[in-house]
């Protein structure tokens, strides 16, 4: 048995659409290219939808099934509906977390450089993580993964352990 502390209640948004609402997600939902997202949330407002001219309302349960998605999703897009309209509750937003980038193009041009040097004393070729290491050792970054330096490498065309041309 749960006590009453334990109980955590969920706001309740109440979706209630308009007729033109009601047309633009429901021709959403029968044509058009539309990403899946979109296309979900618009049945999930349509499924919630308490106005006028809902004929059968489903239940979060009933949508979460028959979706196949979680109830909390549900409730995100209905609080995102009420609380910024239409188009918020479509369409996710981008993060609003910038991150600050380690690698410029000083650092992949040292990076390239030393892939296409000799390989360290014993060691026949460079691997990533020797490069990130060695990377490191130079202080060109404070840390970095090898899989940073693969995909640095890979979007150049240098192949580290092969002979570099210039």
């Amino acid at each position: 048995m749960c006590s009453e502390r334990h109980i955590i209640f969920m706001k309740k948004y109440v979706v209630t659409l308009t007729d033109e609402e009601r047309d633009e997600l429901l021709a959403i939902t029968s044509k058009g290219i539309h990403s899946s997202q979109k296309v979900v949330n618009a049945l999930i407002l349509l499924g919630c939808d308490e106005g006028e001219y809902q004929t059968n309302r489903s239940t979060n349960a009933e949508l979460s099934r028959v979706l196949n998605i979680s109830m909390r999703k549900i409730d995100r897009v209905k609080e995102r509906f009420v609380t910024n309209g239409l188009d918020a509750a479509l369409i996710r937003k981008k993060p609003d977390r910038i991150y600050d980038k380690k690698i410029d193009g000083d650092f992949e041009a040292k990076l390239i450089a030393l892939s296409c040097s000799e390989p360290p004393e014993g060691y026949s070729q460079w691997s990533l993580r020797l490069l990130a290491d060695k990377v490191v050792e130079l202080q060109y970054v404070d840390a970095i993964s090898h899989e940073s330096i693969r995909q640095i490498l890979k979007k150049t065309s240098s192949n580290p352990g092969k002979i570099c041309r210039g």
